[in-house]
């Protein structure tokens, strides 16, 4: 059986690559060269990067505290070098980032003081999302909420009202990342995992964070400490929101149900390869080589780009550019006849609603 993964016809101009199971194999043999973890490569880029943003978030400090404000204006490259130390938790959290497991721990722990996430909690959900990633039957856990056409015409007014506004541009990239990484995740109440399995990794990590913001605070003042750290994650929190949203809210995306799922082709054909210039493919840690990833998560991102260039097919599954991105703001719905992402509008006709207000 083959499965098309990029096709002709769709909005998106894409060669048309079919995988079949001697492809799918193939490609996860070859990634599997590259699983291994390199602890000299890994301490340096771990270091280099903590050392750069702790240089430019006191930078912004001393210049909030000391009436210095053309420092304020390092909160663009603080906020890349965050979303950087987030992906090297991210890495963390799957083991993969250096040999020893205890390193990978202590490292991911650290960093959630900088990134506002949760490591004990984010890891359990987000290994969730692995194994989920693309399966209708199993949604919900460390994704971005989506129904199919169908399930959307079932709603009531009020429940489709309400689904419109939670996928609204607006919310969804602007207002909701700052939200969540702030606010949210600081609750054990409401997450995807129950309360029990959240709470010692989210209130560990409040008590951590009222040490050491209390402490900043108390040595330079709110008004400084608010200046220097909330501009900085306002703007991690929104690439890193996009970043996510891309990764698998494409167009030529991919969805099963449950008896039809399959991992290694829902992460070839359902996460994108998101093609971004170097400079800002550095500061994202190689995360938009997301459909490598997904086939073997245990790569660190370091090791990502010759996992790529070692394998030509792999340029050419799923990639996204950063113009075809942000045609994927509309989509929101998962068309199982068309087998694509879609907007509101376009399915107006086919369940019988007017859908221009959405």
């Amino acid at each position: 059986m083959s499965s098309p993964i990029l096709s002709a016809g769709r909005s998106f101009a894409r060669p048309a690559v079919h995988l079949d199971e001697v492809v799918v194999r193939r490609l996860a043999r070859h990634c599997l060269r590259f699983r291994d973890a390199d602890d000299r490569a890994a301490w340096f880029q771990f270091g280099t990067t903590l050392a750069l943003f702790l240089a430019t978030a006191g930078l912004m400090l001393f210049g909030a505290a000391s009436g210095v404000p053309a420092l304020l204006a390092l909160f663009l490259p603080a906020g890349g070098l965050l979303v950087r130390l987030f992906g090297i938790q991210h890495d963390c959290g799957h083991g993969s980032y250096f040999s020893s497991r205890r390193a990978n721990r202590v490292v991911g722990r650290l960093l959630s003081v900088a990134t506002l996430t949760p490591f004990g909690y984010w890891s359990r959900s987000h290994a969730v999302h692995h194994v989920t990633a693309g399966d209708l039957g199993r949604r919900g856990i460390g994704d971005v909420d989506t129904l199919t056409v169908d399930e959307y015409a079932a709603l009531s007014p009020g429940a489709q009202w309400r689904y419109r506004l939670y996928r609204h541009p607006l919310l969804l990239h602007v207002v909701g990342p700052p939200l969540y990484f702030i606010l949210f995740q600081r609750s054990p109440f409401g997450q995807a995992l129950p309360a029990s399995e959240a709470w010692r990794s989210i209130m560990g990590l409040n008590l951590a964070l009222l040490a050491v913001y209390g402490t900043l605070i108390a040595l330079f003042g709110p008004a400084a400490v608010a200046l220097a750290v909330l501009p900085t994650a306002f703007v991690a929190s929104w690439v890193g929101g996009w970043l996510f949203f891309v990764q698998h809210q494409f167009e030529d995306t991919h969805w099963e149900a449950s008896e039809d799922w399959n991992l290694q082709r829902a992460a070839l054909s359902g996460s994108s390869y998101y093609v971004m210039p170097k400079v800002l493919q550095w500061f994202t840690a190689n995360i938009g080589l997301h459909h490598i990833h997904h086939l073997n998560c245990r790569i660190p991102n370091y090791r990502l780009q010759a996992c790529l260039d070692g394998e030509p097919l792999l340029g050419n599954i799923s990639r996204l550019s950063i113009s075809e991105s942000l045609r994927c703001v509309g989509l929101a719905l998962w068309d199982p006849e068309e087998r694509k992402l879609v907007g509101f509008r376009s399915i107006g006709p086919k369940i019988g609603l007017d859908l221009r207000e959405a």
